[in-house]
């Protein structure tokens, strides 16, 4: 029997859909501690949505309009020594949240004056080629969360300044542990390369004592000129 599962509006990214990463976790948790999962429509908050089991895949369904899609997937990637937290928290400070305005109220990276959102806003770590980083305290953790959580450090990371508009379209990542309520943890982000409207970018969460928790390749899509 199909599931059926409803994002509250918590959850947002843009102002009138999903965070990536937040919608990315719901399903990719689904599959198992590793996936890879793309997204082929905003997702739609606040209303029930279908998770469809298709062979090796997962379905998110709005109706019969495809939201996003999961399966097994494997990252490739080697995770960064990762900045200690006074450099991560350093690299942040008045970094805030650049971007368009529909990212104002990010789930991950916007700002929220009842304090409902992570306030993850990584910046620039001196001699590091591109890295980006903060701290995060870990609270109400989940799987999703932690997905979001690695999610738009990726932007951070491609953006010519802060968060810039590229949306997430794809994200495989590999979650090794959830850090626990309230430890305290270091996001980073870096740059992959491009190809056109594409970016790439890797992000990582450490937990104590540099432990990798979480490890995730995405993919970053600019809007169309014009």
């Amino acid at each position: 029997m199909p599931e059926s599962l409803t994002i509250d509006r918590r959850y947002r990214g843009p102002l009138d859909s999903a965070n990536g990463g937040y919608a990315a976790g719901l399903l990719g948790s689904r599959v198992g501690s590793a996936a890879e999962v793309t997204l082929r429509l905003p997702p739609p908050l606040e209303r029930p949505l279908e998770v469809r089991r298709d062979g090796e895949r997962l379905l998110l369904l709005d109706g019969e309009r495809l939201v996003a899609e999961a399966a097994h997937g494997d990252h490739g990637l080697a995770a960064p020594d990762p900045p200690q937290p006074d450099e991560a928290a350093a690299a942040s400070v008045g970094v805030g949240a650049f971007g368009p305005p529909q990212f104002a109220e990010c789930f991950v990276c916007g700002i929220r004056q009842d304090g409902s959102g992570l306030g993850i806003h990584p910046g620039p770590v001196p001699g590091r080629d591109g890295l980006v980083a903060t701290v995060w305290v870990a609270r109400d953790v989940s799987a999703p969360v932690v997905w979001a959580a690695i999610d738009c450090p990726g932007a951070y990371a491609v953006g010519e300044v802060g968060r810039g508009e590229p949306v997430l379209g794809r994200m495989t990542a590999r979650v090794e542990r959830l850090p626990d309520e309230g430890e305290p943890c270091v996001v980073v982000g870096w740059p992959l390369g491009d190809e056109g409207r594409k970016l790439h970018a890797g992000t990582a969460l450490y937990g104590r004592d540099s432990e990798l928790l979480a490890l995730a390749r995405q993919v970053w899509i600019l809007p169309r000129a014009g």
